[in-house]
């Protein structure tokens, strides 16, 4: 009888040591399990908040894209370097021509700044036909000439301008500091005599032309010839572009 209640306890025992074994190795498991879950959402908690992440980048990534991409750097600095160079790279190529876009590194000539003669080529007795424009440059800056003159031989901004002869030199006459230029004028072509009237001019007015030839600079007045109270002019009348020399204007001039 003590041998079979013995056996009973160690039965009971080993029930009972087999139960809390399995109870601990259900509870590991159980354990395992979890650790395993939170690891697994440790590791999915970025995964899942990439799409977060991205959504608002993508937002703000497409506004600072653009600026990036025009200035062609990758920094958001570099952007706003970028858009300051557009206007920077304007002022560069407007600085290099600074006469308002006239090819070099002097301002347009300012009528203010310019003194006038006209000297009558043709000799003594003979109709006044051909006459030497003559611009001296009143400062010691050297300024810029461009295209011709815009020559009126009648008072008035509605008076007509007249035509130029040949092409005008496209590139501007620089006047030295104290320097001079010259253009050619023709204002008389009617060889008919008699008691015909014809249209007088008791001066010449010039209007210069500015560098990019889409503005005017101003008027100069040139003042007839001592002797010369005024002179005819018809539809004949022709004038050169601005040159350096005497003779590179009067030329073209003298052959009509």
């Amino acid at each position: 009888m003590n041998a079979k209640t013995i056996r009973r306890g160690s039965v009971r025992r080993g029930l009972r040591g087999t139960l809390t074994g399995a109870a601990v190795i259900t509870a590991l498991l159980a354990a395992t399990a979890c650790q395993s879950a939170g690891g697994e959402d440790k590791g999915a908690a970025p995964t899942s908040a990439a799409p977060s992440a991205v959504s608002p980048s993508d937002g703000a990534g497409s506004e600072s894209a653009e600026p990036t991409g025009d200035s062609g750097s990758g920094s958001g600095s570099g952007s706003g370097t970028g858009t300051g160079s557009g206007p920077s790279k304007d002022a560069t190529g407007d600085s290099g021509e600074t006469g308002g876009g006239n090819g070099t590194a002097y301002q347009d000539c300012k009528v203010t700044d310019l003194n006038t003669a006209v000297e009558l080529q043709d000799p003594a007795g003979e109709t006044p036909r051909h006459f030497l424009l003559t611009v001296t440059n009143g400062t010691k800056t050297p300024c810029v000439l461009n295209d011709a003159p815009l020559i009126r031989l009648r008072a008035g901004n509605d008076a007509p301008i007249v035509e130029t002869l040949g092409e005008p030199d496209p590139e501007p006459v620089v006047v030295e500091g104290d320097g001079k230029a010259y253009a050619g004028l023709y204002v008389f072509g009617n060889d008919e005599g008699g008691e015909a009237q014809y249209d007088q001019s008791d001066r010449f007015t010039a209007t210069l032309v500015a560098g990019e030839g889409t503005e005017l600079g101003g008027t100069l007045v040139f003042d007839l010839p001592d002797r010369l109270d005024s002179v005819s002019y018809d539809d004949a009348a022709r004038v050169t572009g601005w040159g350096g020399t005497e003779g590179l204007v009067m030329r073209p001039i003298n052959q009509l």
